[in-house]
């Protein structure tokens, strides 16, 4: 599975690799990106260096459960943030996205459609049946791309979230390979 590619209109995913590190830990560093993150602020490089080894190994597990992708500008290769598909028990079908883009490309429609090429990739290519996402109930910005693709708000975990404000609740959003699509460009033919 280590040779995954997605691309959309305007932006290539490709599974994240060692080289990858400047970027990962300017993008862990910023305080915007943090707030609604679990994650927290690395305390220096070599943190974030010990987080994103664990994930390229994950991505090059012979049946990975985890993938984690850059995700970069098609035309000119910029580091724009981070997707992830954590899959579940085959039986269930099942998967959780995350994503983090740094903030210089916050509003630009870059989230949606990153998390659209996901989708595409867990119903086409994986043949999942259901796609969960969670956010915190004051990350605004997220709660809009969750709801661009068309995933349903199924629910409400209480103070789940440790963030640096203290205790947030979650909000939980799911997607199902029956579900309508939002902002979903047609299938190649």
């Amino acid at each position: 599975m280590t040779k995954i590619k997605l691309a959309s209109k305007r932006l290539n995913l490709r599974l994240i690799v060692v080289a990858d590190l400047d970027a990962i830990h300017e993008l862990h560093s910023l305080p915007e990106t943090d707030t609604f993150n679990t994650l927290g602020i690395p305390e220096n490089i070599q943190e974030t260096k010990s987080i994103i080894e664990g994930w390229v190994k994950a991505n090059n597990e012979s049946e990975p459960k985890n993938l984690t992708f850059a995700i970069e500008q098609a035309v000119t290769k910029k580091f724009t943030g981070l997707i992830a598909l954590k899959i579940g028990h085959k039986k269930f079908k099942n998967a959780e996205v995350w994503y983090k883009l740094h903030r210089d490309f916050w509003g630009k429609g870059f989230g949606t459609e990153a998390l659209n090429a996901i989708l595409t990739f867990g119903f086409e290519e994986l043949k999942l049946h259901r796609i969960e996402a969670g956010c915190a109930v004051d990350n605004i910005g997220s709660i809009k791309v969750l709801e661009k693709v068309g995933m349903t708000k199924e629910g409400r975990k209480r103070q789940v979230l440790p963030l640096k404000s203290g205790w947030s609740d979650n909000f939980e959003y799911a997607i199902l390979d029956t579900d309508k699509r939002k902002n979903h460009p047609p299938k190649n033919t």
